[in-house]
């Protein structure tokens, strides 16, 4: 396994073991959370709170549906929804049991077959299908697995360096399902175990964000986030192998990944590795960006910002 993939994967595992309306919308008896709730942006919009997530709704026009990836904020889109809010009304899902957000059903179980149907139940009942959805890293997963299960609620998906299976990055190329759970089950055993204080993230979350403040405010998020949830999230996330169905897609595919030249991996070998992993879908765009690690929003805003807006525009 390269060196950038052994510390992409290190980040994420560390990343884990340090977390300790309109007349569309839900009716006004779910909006039960709180001006206090930590990861809300906006204090004029509406928060709307369900077993495994939370929704908050700002802006007006068009809707987007964005949701961000393993023990992260929905602040991970502060900067586009503060450019995006005045022409489009954005629904920004937070994942309950991540960044300080209470785990409520999440707390035991699986994580992310739940949470991806709590998230299509939501685009339902608003009325937003079929919707556009965005998705950073496993909320991007999330996006895979609505767009195979539930293909007829969503409209395009815009990938934040996701893939369909992540287990590739922890088994090699020829890794399955099958044989990267034994290594899924370890992983999620030693990080949901009560202990000490964990370990200081940020060497590790460094290999996942350049960005000097969002570097700072990403380990924010892992500190905050509940460690058992994240832990069995990260291996339901290594044991889904979503290629098989991608050649069935029916909704086009747009994928923002990153590369960083200073991570040991050529560039031409990087692109393969996404190339590959997205070659059965029938409808895809794949759009690298440059000087940038995993958290491209925080790295190259200018650059990220163009393709978002090229994906809104097609």
């Amino acid at each position: 396994m390269s060196k950038l993939f052994k510390g992409v994967v290190a980040a994420a595992v560390l990343a884990t073991l340090a977390g300790a309306a309109a007349a569309s919308l839900p009716a006004p008896a779910e909006a039960q959370a709180t001006a206090s709730d930590p990861n809300r942006l906006f204090s004029d919009s509406t928060l709307i709170v369900r077993d495994r997530i939370s929704v908050e709704v700002t802006g007006s026009g068009p809707d987007l549906v964005l949701v961000p990836g393993l023990n992260s904020s929905r602040q991970t889109w502060k900067h586009t929804a503060d450019r995006l809010r005045g022409k489009y009304r954005l629904h920004l899902v937070q994942v309950a049991g991540f960044s300080g957000e209470p785990a409520r059903a999440n707390a035991s179980g699986r994580v992310l077959a739940p949470t991806a149907e709590a998230i299509d139940a939501y685009i339902v009942e608003a009325g937003l299908a079929p919707a556009v959805y965005i998705g950073h890293s496993l909320g991007g997963t999330i996006g895979i697995y609505l767009a195979e299960h539930h293909p007829e609620h969503l409209k395009k998906v815009l990938l934040v360096d996701s893939l369909p299976f992540f287990g590739v990055l922890m088994g090699g190329p020829t890794a399955s399902a099958e044989s990267v759970k034994p290594m899924a089950d370890r992983i999620e055993t030693m990080m949901s175990a009560p202990g000490g204080p964990a370990p200081d993230p940020t060497p590790m979350l460094a290999a996942m964000v350049k960005d000097p403040e969002g570097l700072k405010t990403v380990v924010v998020w892992s500190k905050a986030s509940d460690r058992s949830v994240g832990a069995r999230a990260m291996a339901d996330d290594m044991t889904l192998d979503m290629r098989a169905g991608l050649a069935t897609l029916k909704t086009p595919i747009t994928l923002i990944y990153p590369f960083d030249a200073g991570g040991g991996v050529p560039s031409a070998q990087w692109d393969a590795l996404y190339a590959s992993q997205f070659a059965a879908a029938p409808v895809k765009t794949l759009v690298r960006i440059d000087d940038s690690r995993h958290f491209i929003m925080f790295d190259q805003p200018a650059k990220f910002d163009a393709a978002l807006d090229a994906f809104l525009a097609r």
